[in-house]
């Protein structure tokens, strides 16, 4: 019997070493790693499998480096400026609290983790040369680098997040020392002080961080590429008139940077894609080519024109004239509208892309910081229409912006992550509440159903096209609560309260509900009208029921009385409930079923 436990304990043994065994590769990455690395193999990027890799990116603009809009700070966006600013108002020690605080909330675990879950498969870190090393200027000793291990240690962190959820880590210089345009609050630039382009020092710095990085990352496998220098913007032949590039013909000294950089890379590294961009924000590849190394891609950026072929043809001509592979990597700031129209266009064409930003003050992505009164008293002064606040103030309001970039503390927008995940890839509208209907229920005008524009919803205003038009238009005019076309503002008088205005002839919202008992409803409308006021039709699963009732005028457009419509006959279960505007010129704000 003693033979026999003995036997058996062994087993046991043996099995539970091999469960730890098992346990130990994943924890590792070992087991994460059958993709393999990221290479570009013709006009594909591919992983070891030679099986293509379509990216689709989130970038996490606002994390190491702040640019001042996304803070809602308008006036010298510099982050070394607003640092400085923050310092006059609470002192250099409780400022420094303010930035750990930022750096340890903004980016974390769960954020990965969520884009995971919601379809993202890589992320590009917008990196900031000041959290890896010291700036030219201040290195003790000349020439040489001092190597700061804050920044290093953020990238470990945010390489082991993703290797958990095997998810690709794109390492992006996003401010490169010296600063690489004259946008300066894309790399934090001081214009005072020589550019990357001016200082030779700077520049060896530059080579040098990227050779620092190639060190350390050269054997992971969840890096997928090194961005090496983004959106350079600088007119190197005729910086008077040209200042941001976008007209440069030869672009020499950009080219011998990034082939120098791509150079120390490979005498550690010849794994590691590396991703390059044009001068002129990354689009302008004037005197780039030849390529210089055979695992490369080139990145492209796209804010604000129309998403047809034509707006990617000299990309798809780059592709196919360099026999390399494209990637999208940088877009966003736009309607939920312009996201699906992209991302169709985009893998429609097999192109990789990576949005921005995943979250900062505003509605426009995925997630929104929340500010705080505080806060809004903190951007007032700095954007010159308020007086200074006190210290403690300032502090309270900072600190809880900070605490406010958690994910757990944010606006989720699902509406934004249907847009971009689901939408591309399927016309169907989907609730955007359950909105499960019996007496009294009260549905919110502005809680029509997720979908594309003229499935979910139609509007006539859907999109910024600026870049092509010349002329800004929001899509939704008021920035808040949703990123479709459809027009919405705040409740002064309530408490997050929203609703529908400017609404305009011929459009409509739609939303699917579930009648918990059949019977007859009369839909209270709840609505203001300034003038004139104006009219809906009512449709159940596309039968009309309602025909041009009048949304009588209130005398302001912001004064909501109702307007009730006759006893319309529901059967129990889910159904589709369209409100069309036959004239508009009124505010909706609920519809409740009496």
């Amino acid at each position: 019997m003693s033979q026999i436990i003995q036997k058996h304990s062994q087993q046991v043994s043996t099995v539970n070493k091999l469960i730890l065994f098992l346990f130990v590769l994943i924890s590792n990455g070992i087991g994460a790693k059958a993709q393999g690395f990221l290479k570009a193999n013709g006009q594909k990027i591919v992983n070891e499998k030679g099986e293509n890799v379509l990216l689709r990116g989130m970038g996490l603009g606002g994390w190491m480096l702040q640019e001042g809009y996304m803070l809602k700070i308008n006036k010298d966006g510099q982050q070394y400026k607003i640092r400085e600013r923050i310092e006059d108002l609470m002192g250099a020690k409780q400022t420094q609290e303010f930035y750990d605080l930022w750096l340890s909330n903004h980016t974390r675990k769960i954020d990965i983790d969520s884009l995971k879950r919601w379809g993202f498969n890589s992320v590009r870190l917008p990196m900031h040369f000041n959290l890896y090393t010291l700036p030219s200027g201040k290195e003790p000793v000349k020439g040489q680098n001092t190597w700061l291990e804050k920044g290093f240690a953020l990238t470990d962190s945010l390489l082991k997040w993703c290797k958990a959820n095997q998810m690709y880590l794109i390492l992006d210089l996003h401010a490169a020392p010296g600063g690489q345009g004259n946008d300066t609050n894309i790399s934090d630039r001081d214009a005072s002080k020589p550019s990357l382009w001016e200082n030779e020092a700077d520049q060896q710095k530059t080579i040098a961080l990227w050779l620092k990085l190639a060190e350390r990352y050269k054997n992971e496998p969840w890096i997928g590429a090194y961005d090496i220098i983004n959106e350079p913007n600088w007119g190197f032949s005729n910086p008077d008139k040209d200042k941001n590039g976008t007209q440069e013909k030869v672009n020499a000294p950009l080219r011998k940077l990034m082939v120098d950089i791509t150079k120390a890379i490979r005498t550690v590294d010849q794994k590691h894609m590396i991703i390059i961009e044009g001068n002129g924000w990354g689009n302008n590849y004037n005197g780039i080519y030849p390529l210089w190394d055979n695992n490369m891609a080139l990145s492209f950026h796209k804010y604000w024109n129309y998403n047809d072929q034509a707006s990617i043809s000299g990309m798809l001509k780059a592709r196919t004239e360099n026999n390399v592979p494209i990637w999208l990597g940088e877009t966003g700031e736009n309607s939920n509208v312009w996201f699906t129209q992209a991302i169709s266009l985009f893998e429609k064409n097999n192109i990789g892309w990576s949005w921005w930003p995943l979250k900062k003050i505003g509605a426009n992505n995925p997630l929104e910081i929340k500010s705080n009164p505080n806060y809004n008293s903190v951007v007032a002064y700095m954007n010159g229409r308020g007086n200074k606040p006190k210290e403690s103030n300032a502090y309270s309001g900072l600190m809880e912006l900070a605490a406010y970039t958690r994910l757990e503390n944010t606006i989720i927008h699902r509406d934004v992550i249907d847009a971009m995940m689901r939408q591309p890839h399927s016309a169907a509208a989907k609730p955007f509440k359950a909105n499960r209907i019996q007496k009294n229920t009260t549905l919110n005008a502005v809680d029509y159903d997720l979908g594309r524009n003229g499935v979910a919803y139609f509007d006539k205003d859907t999109a910024d096209f600026r870049s092509a038009t010349g002329k800004s238009t929001a899509g939704n005019r008021g920035r808040i609560y949703r990123n479709d076309g459809v027009d919405i503002a705040k409740d002064s008088t309530k408490y997050e309260q929203y609703y529908v205005n400017s609404i305009e002839d011929g459009e409509w919202l739609q939303y699917s509900i579930n009648v918990s008992k059949a019977g007859n409803y009369s839909l209270v409308l709840g609505a203001a009208a300034d003038l004139e006021g104006g009219s809906i039709s009512v449709s159940i699963d596309g039968k009309n029921v309602v025909k041009a009732l009048a949304i009588p005028a209130s005398g302001n457009s912001k004064t909501f009385g109702t307007v009730t419509t006759k006893k319309l006959n529901l059967k129990s279960g889910k159904q589709v409930l369209r409100i069309y505007v036959d004239k508009g010129g009124f505010n909706l704000s609920t519809i409740k079923f009496e």
